[in-house]
Order: C-alpha cells, then structure tokens, then sequence
C-alpha cells in the first residue's frame, strides 16, 4: 500500500522490530536514572575495578605485564556472558512469570517487538560496562593506550560474536524454567563456578589440569581468551594454555554456541510462548501468593 507520494509505508515487521529498539533504548535510560539501578552499577563496577587496582603491582606469569592488565580482558568477557546470559535469562524468567510476555503475545507482532526490546537491552547494558571497564583500564593500567587498530577491531568482534553465543542460551533457560528463582539458579550459580575456573581473575594455567578442558568446554573461558589476544602484547601469550593464543578454535567454540543457540532459542520461545494464557499466570501467581502466606 502506498501514500499519496508514492512512499511505502512500513512493514508491521518493521514497526514492531522499531518500537522494540525503541523500547529497550528507553527501559536503559530509565535504568540509568534509578536510584537503585545506579547504586547497583557503580558498587558492581567500582568492585571490578577495585580488583584492577589491587593486582596491578602483581606480574603475570614470567611475561614482565601486570596481572592486572590480563585481569581486564577478562573482565570484559565475563560481563558479556553475564549481561547475556544470566540477565536475558532472569528478565525473560521474570516478565513471563509477572504476565508482561502474555500482553505482548496479546498484541499484533508484540513478541518481535518484546523480544527486539529484550536484545536492545541487553546490548546496552553490557555495551555500558564495556565502556567503563575500558575508560578504567585507560586511565589505571599501563600498555592499553599501545592496542594497535587490529586489537580494538578484534576486540568488537569478539564482543558481539560473545554476545551472539550467550544471549540465546540466556532466552533459553529463561523460556524453559517455571519461576524466576529457578532462573537465578540456573544462571547464577553455574556462572560463579565457570568464572572461577576460567581464567578471569587468576591464569588458568596456575589451575589444576584436569581443570582445563573442563573450562575449555563452555563460552566464559573462549571470551577471556579472546579479549586477552585483542587487548594485551604477543608475549603474554606465555600464560596462555600451550604458551599461545588459540584464535581459530575462539571463534570456533564462539561462533558454534552463536549457530546453534540461534537454531533453538526461536523454538523454545515459541513453544513457552503457546503455552502462555490469563490462567496459567493467574496460576503462578495465586501458588506465589501462597508461597508468602
């Protein structure tokens, strides 16, 4: 159909896939200007950064390179896998659970729009702690301001192909869990064990061995590894497992996670999403009601 111009109007697609990027720019403004969310973001990040200042009298491994500026790598891979995981996760377990994923199901082309709000979201947030983890790093550690072009390239691509690795098995265990606690175990937990044996905060090579493959199974570690490769000298390589950087099987595992989350998160959504009506949340709310009774 056309106006009188002759300009096409857009898609209903297009409208929605606009009012959900629309919708998770402003949930992120509104974020920013709550009390609560700020204390949330600067004692979270002032912690993270408390830890860069500790350990940057530390060296890494035999490399001559301050502990601290291998931490910071790290850092930025387990706040993507964090952002995208567990909080899509959390936020999609909370907002079916509350009825807000059922209004959207109510309405023409409102799961796109909620779930283009959700990814909006989700980018922002993590996009955010990269800044202030980056800003930090530039002002505290020595050798960032000597990443050449090719490192900061690398590191955008690891960034949106981690966050293309995480965030469907987020929407994943938020679609498949029967409440929000249950999602919070899920995603928290596991995460804490992951981010202890992969190397975020200590090189995994100072770990057992028997350790290793078991973290080389899962995103966390390949995200560290990344963001180390893109961040930091050839010669912290030594701390490395092998004594390398291992950038094919990175982007390998990364991108392996991306493929198939995205083959079946849009299945495990639609089926929640079938399953969704007024009883079932009237249901999960009169057995919560009577969980506080």
């Amino acid at each position: 159909m056309s106006t009188t111009s002759g300009a096409r109007l857009p898609s209903p697609v297009l409208q929605a896939a606009r009012l959900g990027i629309r919708r998770g720019y402003i949930e992120m403004m509104h974020s920013l200007t709550n009390r609560a969310d700020q204390i949330w973001i600067v004692v979270m990040n002032g912690v993270f950064v408390g830890v860069l200042v500790l350990q940057r009298n530390s060296d890494l491994a035999d490399t001559g390179y301050s502990l601290a500026v291998a931490t910071l790598p790290g850092l930025i891979g387990m706040n993507v896998v964090m952002g995208e995981w567990m909080g899509t996760a959390q936020m999609l377990a909370v907002e079916r659970e509350d009825g807000t994923l059922l209004r959207a199901k109510s309405t023409p082309h409102g799961m796109l729009a909620y779930l283009v709000a959700r990814v909006t979201l989700a980018v922002l947030n993590t996009a955010l702690g990269l800044v202030i983890f980056l800003v930090a790093g530039l002002f505290l550690l020595p050798g960032l301001n000597d990443v050449p072009v090719s490192g900061w390239l690398m590191l955008l691509g690891v960034f949106l192909l981690g966050m293309l690795a995480t965030m469907p098995w987020g929407a994943v265990v938020g679609a498949s869990v029967k409440s929000a606690g249950a999602g919070f175990g899920l995603t928290f937990l596991p995460m804490i064990v992951l981010i202890a044996i992969s190397g975020i905060f200590y090189p995994i090579t100072g770990m057992p061995d028997w350790l290793h493959p078991v973290a080389q199974v899962f995103p966390v570690y390949w995200l560290g590894a990344g963001m180390r490769e893109a961040l930091l000298p050839d010669a912290a390589a030594a701390a490395e497992l092998g004594g390398q950087f291992h950038t094919l099987t990175m982007f390998g595992v990364l991108g392996g996670y991306a493929v198939l989350g995205l083959l079946v998160a849009p299945r495990v959504l639609r089926a929640m999403a079938r399953k969704e009506s007024g009883s079932v949340v009237e249901g999960r709310k009169a057995k919560a009601m009577q969980g506080w009774g």
